[in-house]
């Protein structure tokens, strides 16, 4: 949580985001996009209550938000504050959906955990309905075409860090967060993702080749202290940052005739996921545990899946033979 929400939230949100952070796990980012979704919600509440002077919107100070002001919060507040949203803010179905789900988050807090509120206004409060479309992803084709362009300077590490994408599956954040301990001598990968969540993959051979092919060359010298264990080096001696994996990709995408498409880091993560369930023929269930989903959908539980089916799952990428290209 940003130290400006701390002094901008009345003590009542920052009591629920902070209880999101540490209690619940939710990570910084999710928790300052609360922050911002209640920010308007009570802006707007503020506005139609007649309670703030201020005529602009962004300008209007929430600090004055308590308990009284969100007893007399009804579900019909709420719907309207969601068509605000739509007509006012000019907000996509997805950002929408979002709010609503902040409002449900925020309103069971106050009437389950902290049982401040009597009931609840949002628990029948439904989210805009979402257009559900394919995430954009590369072929096979597409995926040999890409790591057959890797070449340079750091051609080792940009091969690993593709390789490490298009198998695992991982998200940007998480490939970044590697440390050199999380590789492990069981032919693993230990993977710190979202809230904190660790879950282990099974490293299949491609991605065992390009970590040794790495480990052989990276830097050992001149790392900044706090970053001696992380996994990928940048050429400042520091951990690789988000924004230099997202410019590595993107040269590679344009070196294999791929840019222009929409494509990033977060698609090779859909590409891993895809190639695993439409040529290994994996469960969607396995898929889960692999990309460290909490569910693959709003309502289905999934069943424990089994050590074995994961590293089968892994193995079972089309990707998981290819090799790095050798010196002539």
């Amino acid at each position: 949580m940003k130290h400006k929400i701390l002094m901008e939230a009345p003590p009542i949100i920052r009591d629920f985001l902070t209880y999101n952070e540490t209690i619940k796990g939710k990570s910084s980012l999710t928790v300052d996009e609360y922050y911002l979704d209640l920010q308007t919600f009570f802006r707007y509440l503020l506005k139609i209550r007649g309670k703030t002077e201020e005529t602009e919107f962004e300008k209007i100070d929430i600090m004055a938000v308590d308990i009284d002001l969100l007893k007399t919060v009804t579900v019909s507040d709420l719907y309207s504050f969601i068509v605000f949203c739509k007509n006012e803010r000019d907000n996509s179905p997805a950002t929408r959906a979002r709010k609503t789900s902040t409002l449900r988050i925020f309103f069971k807090y106050l009437s389950v955990q902290t049982k401040l509120l009597d009931s609840n206004p949002a628990e029948m409060l439904e989210a805009p309905k979402i257009k559900q479309s394919l995430p954009k992803h590369l072929t096979l084709e597409d995926s040999l075409e890409l790591l057959s362009v890797v070449d340079g300077p750091n051609k080792q590490r940009d091969y690993c860090i593709l390789t490490l994408f298009l198998n695992c599956g991982l998200r940007l954040s998480e490939l970044c967060g590697l440390n050199l301990g999380d590789i492990r001598s069981d032919g693993t990968m230990r993977i710190l993702g979202k809230g904190n969540k660790e879950r282990i993959v099974y490293l299949n051979d491609a991605c065992k080749t390009a970590l040794e092919d790495y480990i052989r060359v990276r830097p050992k010298d001149n790392i900044v202290a706090t970053d001696r264990n992380a996994l990928f080096i940048s050429r400042n001696h520091r951990r690789i940052s988000n924004k230099t994996v997202q410019a590595t990709v993107q040269k590679y995408l344009s070196l294999a005739g791929l840019s222009g498409q929409g494509l990033s880091t977060h698609k090779l993560r859909h590409t891993a996921a895809t190639l695993m369930y439409q040529h290994g023929n994996v469960d969607i269930r396995v898929l889960k545990d692999i990309l460290g989903h909490s569910n693959l959908g709003t309502t289905q539980i999934y069943t424990h899946i089994s050590d074995n089916q994961i590293k089968n799952a892994i193995d079972s990428n089309p990707l998981s033979n290819a090799k790095i290209k050798k010196e002539q």
